[in-house]
């Protein structure tokens, strides 16, 4: 299984790539095989044909299970992560990848925004999104038990929609 976390905060290296690559290896028990903080991809994300944003794409599309998070920023998830999906196509960019939205915020307001906002438009571009989508409140995911409570009810779906988009 190749696992990917997409982290599209405007900070690198940003507790939403911390959070999401724990969320990666509490899902599977490894170490995602790609971690693709967006913000490294800089400019090319404003067009076409860059070589690097074509890369990062094509592992995406090429992952089994991909983690896509994002901050909250104003109610929603971020531009820079809106910038890098419009680099997929409509309807099967995310064909047979099972994906996992996650974002994080300062408090509860905006808990349904990774189920509301972040989880259409990963269905729009043909992922499948089997669990509910995770919010964590960015201060204290590191000593709660949200992640792992995600994970305890939601990984036998998960794992039952890698092996029916393996067969």
């Amino acid at each position: 299984m190749r696992t990917t976390v997409v982290a599209g905060n405007p900070k690198p290296g940003s507790r939403t790539l911390d959070a999401a690559t724990r969320l990666a290896v509490a899902l599977t028990g490894e170490q995602p095989d790609h971690l693709i903080d967006v913000i490294g991809l800089g400019p090319g994300l404003l067009g076409w044909g860059d070589a690097q944003v074509r890369a990062a794409v094509d592992t995406v599309s090429g992952s089994d299970l991909v983690v896509f998070a994002s901050p909250t920023f104003k109610a929603t998830y971020t531009g820079i992560l809106k910038l890098f999906l419009d680099q997929f196509a409509t309807g099967d960019g995310l064909r047979d990848v099972t994906a996992v939205p996650l974002m994080l915020g300062a408090g509860p307001a905006h808990a349904l925004a990774p189920e509301l906002l972040l989880k259409p438009v990963l269905v729009e571009l043909g992922a499948t999104c089997p669990a509910a989508g995770l919010y964590l409140i960015d201060s204290t995911y590191t000593t709660d038990t949200r992640i792992l409570d995600h994970v305890e009810r939601w990984a036998p779906t998960i794992r039952s929609s890698l092996r029916s988009e393996a067969s």
